[in-house]
């Protein structure tokens, strides 16, 4: 029992220091970003981007937690990988996007983002179902990502 709450709390952890870091590191962005850039229709206020991302941020972890709990496996291993690997992706279109304001370099990395949120859901599938559906708002969540920098990259190119 002890192994699974330090499990959890690991991953979970990753996750959201990740995001947290993301966030710390482009805050200036952020900011010039909620004042300054044409945004698309049904852009949520500023305030609801924390919210759903730390939720999304656990969510992911818990996936990733319940996957390295199960027994060895090269698809564990692969699933893990591709875990690290869309986290890292993700931190880094943070500053694409608020930071260097590449909107066009930003959406195609989105796009590679969501395929490797797919990939890592799929394999997460084979390995505990329970995880990989925990991913599905996830990829739901960087799919309406895509709309709102595409929509802000053609109307601030």
């Amino acid at each position: 029992m002890k192994k699974t709450w330090k499990t959890y709390a690991l991953w979970i952890g990753i996750a959201e220091a990740v995001g947290a870091l993301a966030g710390i590191l482009t805050r200036d962005g952020t900011r010039l970003y909620a004042v300054s850039v044409l945004k698309p229709p049904l852009s949520p206020p500023a305030v609801v981007f924390p919210i759903v991302w730390g939720i999304l941020f656990a969510l992911m972890g818990i996936g990733a937690a319940r996957v390295s709990l199960t027994p060895d496996s090269a698809l564990r291993s692969r699933g893990l990988r591709l875990f690290l690997l869309q986290l890292a992706f993700n931190f880094v279109w943070s500053f694409l996007f608020f930071s260097f304001e590449a909107y066009a370099l930003a959406f195609v990395w989105l796009v590679i983002l969501w395929v490797l949120i797919l990939m890592m859901t799929l394999t997460f599938g084979r390995v505990d179902r329970s995880a990989a559906l925990l991913q599905i708002p996830y990829l739901l969540w960087v799919a309406f990502a895509g709309y709102l920098n595409l929509g802000v990259w053609l109307l601030n190119k």
